[in-house]
């Protein structure tokens, strides 16, 4: 656990000794702010609700969460650094777990930041706030597997931009798999049943339902499983580096 605390310390201090963080924040929050009010149109629904607001997120979700955790482990392979960091007596798991919620925490920073819009709409009327902190907690779920996908393959490569752009492409399809237009192309293709299977698999699908107010045990544990199997990977990929 020591160990654990460390790399989550030192990655911290990583982010918020340099812009990244920073820079991070202040885009996402411009980003979900244009959004909801210009894109969602937040004011032309009439509707007190955050509907417009976490519509957008797993969208905007699949570029931010990878520019978070690119530089997890392939910026301390470009640098060297890595060579010393595995060289440490701490376990696999404690660095890859300190590692993953140094970057989620980031994250969920720049969630915790968007109150302003929720205290908007309770200006505006009467909102469902216990369904507006289940579609928080939702979103934070959501980003957390998202930063868990991009740590895993930031593991694989030296290379930031391959890291980003890899965590982004299958982040995508994670998520677009649970869109009608997709799941009626599958059916035509590939069956019904198959076509079902492999939507609710998709990211899209859980967070649908938790923001409407309503967090399943299915979605719950789909998130909290998907971000274990990307743990695993990225345990996998710095153990080979270890006996590499």
């Amino acid at each position: 656990m020591k160990s654990l605390i460390a790399v989550y310390r030192r990655e911290i201090l990583s982010y918020l000794t340099t812009p990244l963080a920073y820079v991070f924040v202040a885009v996402f929050l411009i980003a979900v702010g244009t959004f909801t009010f210009q894109v969602g149109g937040f004011f032309e629904q009439g509707r007190a609700d955050l509907a417009a607001f976490f519509a957008f997120h797993p969208w905007l979700f699949i570029v931010f969460m990878p520019a978070i955790a690119m530089r997890l482990w392939s910026d301390e392979a470009r640098s060297g650094a890595i060579e010393l960091l595995l060289t440490l007596p701490a376990p696999t798991w404690s660095l890859v777990l300190g590692k993953f919620l140094a970057a989620w925490s980031v994250a969920g920073i720049a969630l915790v930041l968007t109150f302003p819009i929720w205290i908007t709409v309770n200006y505006l009327g009467d909102p469902d706030n216990a369904a507006i902190f289940v579609g928080y907690l939702a979103s934070f779920l959501m980003a957390g597997a998202y930063i868990a996908i991009g740590a895993a393959l930031s593991a694989l490569t030296s290379t930031q931009v391959v890291a980003f752009v890899l965590a982004v492409l299958v982040c995508f399809v994670a998520t677009a798999a649970g869109l009608p237009l997709v799941l009626d192309f599958l059916k035509g293709a590939i069956g019904g049943g198959i076509a079902e299977g492999i939507g609710s698999l998709s990211i899209l699908q859980h967070f649908d339902a938790a923001q409407r107010g309503v967090i399943e045990l299915r979605s719950l544990v789909y998130f909290l499983s998907l971000i274990a199997l990307a743990l695993a990977g990225s345990m996998l990929a710095v153990d080979a580096r270890r006996g590499g």
